[in-house]
């Protein structure tokens, strides 16, 4: 493995437990600043508004500058971010410093992406997109669960403090292992953003968001899931985080290498999996040990899809991967946000806390259904190779990820 990989990882780790650790510390900062639960719970809402505007928005931005000096910078306005909220006076000022943490979350994995691709030769780009994503997924099982663990200690601001000194050593790991890249020589952002004339694209982040909101919706309710049908206490959900993120790590890792192995076969049996997992769910959610085991296999399905999802619009958006891959990280939360409110609804309307399962399971079927289209057509392609100018042929502004990404060492 590359030690620039590392570095990456290192800085996707950072970034994935600052997003997700406020969800265990919700009481004491509600109780800290004297606002309710519910208003407490917007942060999670701030900053996945700040992941939808900022991805795009500073991927075009720097799509002129060499990625590495685009990462190191992402990595500086991320710090900043969390340097804000460990030492915000208020709640206003804590939403802010969110905001800007958040705004760096997208560019910062989608830019990463084509960098990590660029690293490796082409049959193992996934692979390479799955490992940097590990940070992401080693967060949810170390860092969501420790972070929650200090800030209960010690107080909610040191672990604003310990994620800022994680985003000090992942800048410098980018500093010094990745390589030095080469300004993308491609054509302005006016022609960059006309990727998103390609209908493949557009299907592509659809399946993303769609499979992400199935995963969301019943995640997100997943703790009084687990108290109120499986019975286990209170503390024993932080066990079974644990466990739902280990399965995460090993489903993003699989997941990548079935990618490289074969791309969209790989995505219709994962969001096939999802889906049934998720109605497995629905049963087994009412003992303890079935639960149990269910949890880690909804993570490893659910993060199974990161990586192929991440290299299909890679491929189907050859002359801007980095904005493409970039939009790509605001539909996963996007797919969160829609998930979350989706699920909500069927507990509001009495169907109980086992019902976002079946929400969550339609929202996979969906994705597949997408995926299945998007398969299709590329068939349609590979059956009229000379057909250039439909709306389903990928636009072909610079040349193939490979090439756009080239690494001057």
């Amino acid at each position: 493995m590359p030690a620039a990989l590392l570095a990456l990882a290192i800085g996707a780790f950072g970034i994935g437990t600052t997003e997700f650790v406020i969800m265990g510390l919700l009481p004491d900062v509600a109780t800290d600043f004297g606002v309710s639960i519910p208003s407490a719970g917007l942060l999670i809402s701030g900053y996945a508004l700040g992941v939808v505007v900022g991805a795009p928005l500073l991927t075009a931005i720097g799509s002129k500058v060499s990625r590495k000096t685009v990462l190191i910078a992402l990595m500086g306005v991320f710090i900043a971010g969390n340097l804000v909220s460990a030492l915000a006076p208020s709640y206003g000022v804590l939403m802010a410093g969110r905001v800007v943490a958040a705004l760096s979350h997208g560019a910062f994995f989608g830019v990463g992406s084509v960098v990590a691709a660029s690293l490796v030769p082409k049959a193992k780009q996934a692979s390479a997109i799955a490992l940097m994503f590990t940070g992401l997924t080693v967060a949810n099982v170390l860092g969501v669960p420790g972070g929650t663990a200090l800030g209960q200690h010690f107080g909610w601001r040191s672990t604003f403090w310990a994620v800022t000194a994680l985003g000090v050593v992942g800048l410098l790991g980018i500093v010094f292992l990745v390589p030095r890249q080469g300004t993308a020589e491609g054509p302005g952002l006016r022609t960059e953003l006309a990727v998103f004339k390609n209908v493949q694209v557009w299907l592509a982040l659809a399946m993303t968001a769609l499979g992400f909101a199935g995963v969301f919706a019943s995640f997100t309710y997943i703790a009084p899931m687990m108290t109120g049908v499986a019975g286990f206490s209170a503390g024993s959900v932080t066990w079974l985080l644990v466990l739902f993120g280990a399965g995460l790590v090993v489903g993003n890792l699989l997941g990548g290498k079935a990618a490289d192995r074969s791309l969209m076969p790989s995505l219709y049996l994962i969001l096939a999996l999802l889906a049934a997992v998720l109605v497995a769910f629905v049963f087994t959610a009412h003992a303890k040990l079935p639960s149990a085991v269910t949890i880690a296999l909804f993570g490893a399905a659910g993060f199974a899809t990161v990586a192929p999802l991440q290299k299909r619009v890679m491929d189907k958006a050859k002359g801007a991967p980095a904005l493409a891959s970039a939009a790509n990280i605001a539909a996963f939360n996007l797919g969160n946000a829609a998930g979350a409110y989706l699920g909500g609804l069927t507990i509001e309307h009495g169907l109980g806390y086992t019902a976002p399962n079946w929400v969550g399971a339609a929202l996979a079927v969906s994705g597949l259904l997408v995926a299945l289209v998007s398969g299709l057509l590329d068939r349609k392609d590979v059956a009229q190779p000379g057909e250039r100018g439909g709306l389903h042929r990928p636009v072909e502004l610079v040349g193939p990820v490979e090439e756009l990404t080239d690494v001057r060492r």
